[in-house]
């Protein structure tokens, strides 16, 4: 039982988003030009253009054999007209938070194959999200790439409590969720909106991130033949998780039969997109 006057375990939670590394200014204005219909090719080269090493990474990505682009692109504006806002802006997403989140972790848990996972989600929800009629797809990317957030402030901010969920899980693998509550009385999911809200990212990138692990409570309006944000990056964390790329505490969850893809209903175009999701994946898998 808490001491009167002592931080409850969500506080004490959130209290841990102020021992991330913060966002950098760039990264803070990319994302919000996610809700900004108005931006322009020449202001997203020119908020990467300020980080050097940032400016450096991307060519260096934009001339690898992923894109397969004709000559050599020497700066940030052709490839921004090149490839397009969406592609630069999740690349620079991508590269920033690499460089970001290398920070200590309980024993056990490694930052690098956190990075990975997250990565992989935000590359396959924003692939997957621009194969179907999604709500606010432009935040596909953000959301798959922050919607376990909640578990590296549980590493960083609380390491016995997240050992112990960890040791549960590895005992009785199922639901995390349950195992979260039992010991929390709150989610990893819930946590890492909670952060996106303290961040001012877009309302239905919260959601998304709120309801992934179980995206049937999403109370996100969708018309006839729609799919809601929550349940892209659902299918695409289950996707990524049995493709063994994941953190410590979720490698002995138990999974459902079949491919969690297979209920997005993309049919002949499932072997698209998760050819599209290697070759973009394993580009990037060298910079963590």
């Amino acid at each position: 039982m808490a001491l009167a006057g002592a931080p409850s375990v969500h506080e004490r939670a959130v209290a841990a988003l102020e021992r991330l590394p913060p966002f950098s200014p760039i990264l803070n204005s990319l994302i919000a030009s996610l809700t900004d219909e108005n931006v322009s090719f020449a202001k997203i080269a020119e908020l990467i253009e300020k980080d050097t090493v940032l400016s450096g990474n991307i060519l260096k990505l934009v001339n690898s054999a992923l894109f397969g682009l004709p000559g050599t692109v020497h700066s940030i504006r052709h490839a921004v007209s090149l490839l397009g806002l969406d592609k630069l802006r999740n690349a620079s997403m991508i590269m920033t938070v690499a460089r970001m989140w290398k920070i200590k972790t309980p024993p056990g848990w490694s930052i690098a194959r956190f990075n990975l996972h997250s990565v992989g989600v935000a590359i396959l929800s924003d692939l997957l999200a621009h194969r179907l009629d999604v709500p606010s797809k432009e935040g596909a990317f953000a959301a798959g790439l922050f919607h376990d957030l909640g578990l590296l402030m549980l590493a960083v901010g609380l390491p016995e409590e997240y050992q112990q969920i960890a040791l549960l899980q590895q005992q009785n693998p199922g639901s995390i969720a349950d195992h979260e509550l039992q010991v929390l009385g709150t989610t990893h999911a819930e946590l890492s909106a909670d952060a996106l809200g303290i961040w001012s990212l877009p309302e239905p990138i919260q959601v998304a991130v709120r309801y992934h692990a179980d995206p049937g409570l999403d109370p996100t309006r969708i018309s006839k033949g729609q799919v809601t944000l929550s349940r892209i990056v659902n299918c695409a964390d289950q996707h990524v998780r049995e493709q063994g790329i994941c953190v410590k505490l979720f490698e002995d969850s138990t999974e459902g039969d079949g491919n969690p893809l297979d209920i997005l209903g993309l049919d002949e175009n499932l072997p698209i997109v998760l050819s599209e999701f290697e070759s973009q994946f394993s580009s990037v898998q060298p910079y963590f």
